[in-house]
């Protein structure tokens, strides 16, 4: 799984960017609203803090079977970038399973950019070995559960750290 590199995603609005260094500027902006914050934990990141955290994401998992994959999060018809998407992808039963996130700035929620972002990450990982995603999403978060079932994600019942873990299983053609 450690072979896994994020390409560039296209959907109908956006455009999934493969993360680099030089977003962290953008991307400071972006998540600058400490209410984003409020059921994920932390807090919004300097530039410079950020930097440090995408060279660090940048240089790949230590563990040679896992691929974290990130992406940033571009509209089309604007000229900023709004959120961020990922994915960790590594074994798991019965095959490889992506544990996904996303985050999208304040100012562009409410808008569908979250839920067609999601879903674009998981029409991408369905082209790759991936037999399942997951996403840990906090019990009171209504707004990211609800982009997870727009994603085809369901509640498990199972929790991991706190937060309620979602699945969907990928069918893949093994003809």
């Amino acid at each position: 799984m450690g072979g896994i590199r994020p390409q560039v995603i296209p959907t109908e609005r956006l455009g999934l960017v493969p993360l680099r260094i030089d977003h962290a500027e953008d991307m400071s902006s972006a998540l600058a609203d400490p209410a984003l914050y409020d059921f994920i934990g932390g807090a919004p990141l300097t530039p410079r803090e950020l930097r440090s955290r995408y060279e660090r994401m940048l240089a790949g998992s230590p563990d040679p079977e896992v691929s974290w994959c990130n992406w940033v999060i571009q509209v089309r018809d604007e000229p900023r970038l709004v959120g961020t998407v990922q994915a960790t992808i590594g074994p798991g039963y019965p095959g490889p399973v992506a544990e996904i996130a996303w985050i999208v700035g304040t100012a562009w929620q409410r808008r569908g950019i979250a839920k067609e972002a999601a879903r674009g990450l998981v029409d991408w990982l369905r082209r790759k070995p991936v037999r399942a995603v997951l996403a840990h999403i906090h019990p009171d978060h209504r707004a990211s559960a609800a982009v997870a079932t727009a994603t085809g994600l369901e509640p498990t019942g199972q929790w991991h750290d706190g937060e309620l873990t979602w699945r969907l299983t990928l069918d893949h053609d093994v003809s």
